[in-house]
């Protein structure tokens, strides 16, 4: 079992939304939360440097990226919220189970901590620092298969984004979609061509049900 981060075990993704489009702002760059869920959900920072380049002739100055993070991990430590149900969901796994996210290792840390995730996920966790392509290629979920030992047809993604969902599939894995994060809230939750999740779900309290096997017997 893979699971993402951001919009998956924390309701993180609106928070960050929200302080991407304050920082672009600040550098004369108007976005709004739909160009943000379309061009940066789930992918890593450098997206970002990239995006704004070629849409709005704009180069990032030097310290965009630091006063974004200490942003961001300031609205954390006031906002952040576990997703519902995750935590007696990993309680009661039967099966080996890891995380995989394109965050930077401090934000990662920053964040599991907030949330009192941390104890859960100690050893288990790979950021997209550890890879050369982020998502949606599937060289992080690829990783995690490795580092674990395990067939990737026989692993299970959870993601929220659908570039997630894009490097689940090309790593060979099953995707769950799961879409209760409040940044999905009024949001296609259409299945496009190129990212055809197994399932999809909106509620931790679902999980079990889809899959009754993946439950400890404990």
């Amino acid at each position: 079992m893979i699971f993402d981060c951001d919009g998956v075990l924390i309701d993180s993704e609106a928070i960050a939304a929200r302080c991407l489009v304050e920082a672009h702002r600040e550098i004369g760059v108007e976005i709004d939360r739909d160009f943000v869920a379309e061009h940066y959900l789930g992918r890593s920072f450098p997206v970002v440097e990239k995006v704004v380049k070629r849409d709005f002739g704009v180069v990032l100055p030097a310290h965009f990226e630091s006063r974004y993070r200490a942003r961001l991990l300031e609205a954390y430590d006031i906002e952040l919220r576990v997703m519902p149900g995750v935590v007696g969901v990993i309680e009661a796994l039967g099966v080996p189970y890891s995380l995989a996210t394109s965050s930077s290792p401090k934000r990662l840390a920053h964040s599991l901590s907030v949330v009192a995730l941390d104890r859960y996920f100690e050893g288990r966790c790979v950021t997209a620092s550890e890879v050369e392509r982020g998502k949606p290629a599937p060289d992080i979920y690829l990783h995690v298969a490795n580092r674990w030992n395990a067939d990737p047809e026989r692993c299970l993604v959870i993601e929220d984004s659908l570039v997630g969902v894009e490097a689940g599939l090309a790593a060979g894995m099953e995707v769950w979609r799961f879409v209760g994060g409040t940044h999905l809230s009024g949001v296609s939750r259409d299945m496009p061509r190129n990212a055809r999740w197994h399932r999809q779900f909106a509620s931790f309290d679902e999980f079990f049900h889809l899959e009754p096997s993946l439950k400890s017997r404990n």
